[in-house]
């Protein structure tokens, strides 16, 4: 059963983590990704599942040279076993580049925009999930649980079969977990 949060937001953020941790035990998914931009929401996961993946923004997301999660936290979450994938987001890269100065459309843009139909935190669940499989961070051919929000923390999870960037529409989302009932359309 999916349970939809009244609004989008980082006051989710432990509830979906929960939510998510349960929902793996019972089906014995052993690996959860989660995009996490600054730590807040991996701390909430660390050392509550075998293979946690943590994807951040990459580096010069928000300010050119700027990496926002920072070394010390890096370190900290790789301490407590998570592994972080760091690369340019799925639906962005160059084609981002070529819009933002020419204008125009784009097909990783579309996509992305298509997603945003279901919530923020649903496109960034198969985008982190299909980086971290680009990564070699997840198994391929296994189910995930992939966890994100619309800003700062989490307030959507998912159970899918993620595919590399390459084959993204072989991605199977095989199960809601939560998402917000109302969110901002960006």
């Amino acid at each position: 059963m999916t349970e939809y949060w009244p609004q989008a937001g980082r006051e989710n953020t432990q509830a979906t983590c929960e939510l998510a941790l349960a929902r793996a035990g019972e089906l014995g998914i052993k690996d959860i990704v989660v995009a996490s931009t600054t730590g807040y929401t991996a701390r909430f996961l660390v050392n509550k599942v075998d293979n946690l993946v943590v994807v951040t923004h990459h580096v010069g997301f928000r300010e050119p040279g700027v990496d926002e999660m920072g070394a010390e936290e890096r370190e900290y979450l790789r301490a407590q076993g998570a592994r972080l994938v760091t690369a340019t987001h799925l639906f962005g890269g160059v084609e981002r580049a070529l819009s933002g100065k020419y204008g125009g459309i784009y097909p990783g843009g579309i996509i992305a925009q298509t997603l945003r139909t279901f919530g923020q935190g649903m496109k960034v669940c198969l985008e982190i999930a299909a980086m971290a499989a680009d990564a070699g961070a997840i198994p391929w051919g296994r189910d995930v649980i992939a966890i994100a929000g619309s800003g700062r923390g989490a307030d959507t999870a998912v159970v899918l079969r993620p595919a590399h960037a390459k084959l993204f529409f072989q991605t199977q989302v095989r199960e809601i977990i939560c998402k917000p009932w109302e969110w901002e359309v960006r």
